[in-house]
């Protein structure tokens, strides 16, 4: 009788010690290898007000914290852990908050063993060199930006240096011409845009009377670009009444019209028909035709067109733009070169003046 009331005290002891721990924890084996990895389970009988605070080791590493599992009214919670040393370490006890109550886990004990291996039959390497780690954009970043600035500088100086040789060639060519021979290549090539004939009325007459007033500032000294058409009329009839120009009144006069007709145009808007817009190329004409100094018989003649004497100098042949080009593409490419040897050759300067410790 007494042997049956002892195991009755003994199962209902161990069973409350059971119910009074809801906290229980398991690996799934207490024996590894140095590197392998094992599972930590922590399984919670509650759901309620559960904290789990952070896993702490001694000798070991976690390797992986999974998602807090609900299984059966339980919270489980895995870690995965390995340890890189040989020994046996403990997992202490971990303490989790139950409803603001602190329950402990068992400590388990993990043994981690090396590898054993057999030196004797591992085949022998020579020592390997340092291996270079490949090359990343970074490493040429700043000689990408020192080839595009040099190009960007090269362009814009050869740009405006091209510009300023051709300007310069035209301008020289324009000058050649007399006030008459640069009026009559403005007419021609006026005529060669077909302007008016686009619809672009505006524009023909703007440069038609341009022509007559370049002429004009050119054959007579008067700035007849920058006057206004009723003050260029004025000095021209002044110019006349003193006989400083040899040209009939009524030049004067169509160069009047002619003028106010382009006002119109050019700013009220004025559509002039076809037949009209070609009597005023004419008009024009006879304008440039009639309209000349007087000067006197002596220093030339009115009919006569004196040469103009040029005195050429030495043509030298400048390279073509391919040239140019080319020269400029090698200039680059030498650039680079240089720039990435000297990015190799740093390192290895800096190498050779770093402090070398000697071993006694």
């Amino acid at each position: 009788m007494r042997k049956i009331v002892f195991y009755i005290v003994l199962f209902y002891s161990v069973a409350a010690m059971s119910q009074s721990s809801p906290v229980n924890v398991k690996v799934d084996t207490t024996a590894i290898r140095i590197g392998e990895q094992f599972e930590y389970r922590i399984t919670v009988t509650e759901t309620d007000n559960v904290i789990i605070p952070k896993l702490e080791l001694k000798g070991l590493e976690v390797i992986d914290s999974l998602k807090l599992d609900t299984v059966k009214n339980s919270l489980i919670q895995k870690y995965i852990l390995t340890g890189f040393d040989s020994g046996a370490f403990y997992i202490p006890q971990q303490q989790i908050f139950i409803k603001n109550q602190a329950h402990l886990t068992d400590s388990l004990l993990i043994n981690v063993t090396t590898v054993a291996v057999d030196t004797t039959k591992i085949k022998k390497f020579p020592i390997k060199g340092i291996k270079g780690e490949p090359y990343q954009f970074n490493d040429y970043k700043h000689i990408i930006f020192w080839i595009l600035g040099i190009i960007l500088v090269v362009g814009t100086v050869l740009y405006f240096a091209l510009k300023k040789t051709k300007d310069d060639e035209v301008k020289t060519s324009e000058q050649l011409l007399t006030p008459y021979q640069e009026a009559i290549r403005g007419f021609k090539l006026l005529d060669e845009k077909l302007l008016w004939q686009n619809n672009k009325v505006k524009q023909y007459y703007s440069e038609l009377t341009n022509i007559l007033r370049n002429y004009i500032e050119r054959e007579l000294h008067v700035p007849a670009l920058e006057t206004t058409s009723d003050g260029l009329i004025e000095t021209l009839s002044d110019f006349k009444d003193s006989d400083s120009i040899l040209t009939e009144k009524d030049t004067i006069n169509n160069l009047n019209q002619l003028l106010q007709q382009a006002d119109l145009v050019k700013f009220a808007k004025s559509k002039p028909l076809a037949h009209e817009i070609e009597g005023d190329r004419n008009i024009a004409r006879t304008i440039i035709d009639q309209l000349k100094p007087n000067i006197t018989e002596s220093a030339i003649d009115t009919n006569i067109v004196k040469p103009v004497i040029i005195v050429e100098k030495p043509i030298v042949k400048k390279p073509s733009i391919i040239v140019k080009i080319i020269t400029i593409v090698l200039v680059l490419v030498v650039i680079a070169v240089l720039s990435i040897s000297l990015t190799k050759a740093i390192p290895l300067l800096n190498s050779l003046k770093a402090p070398v410790a000697h071993v006694e």
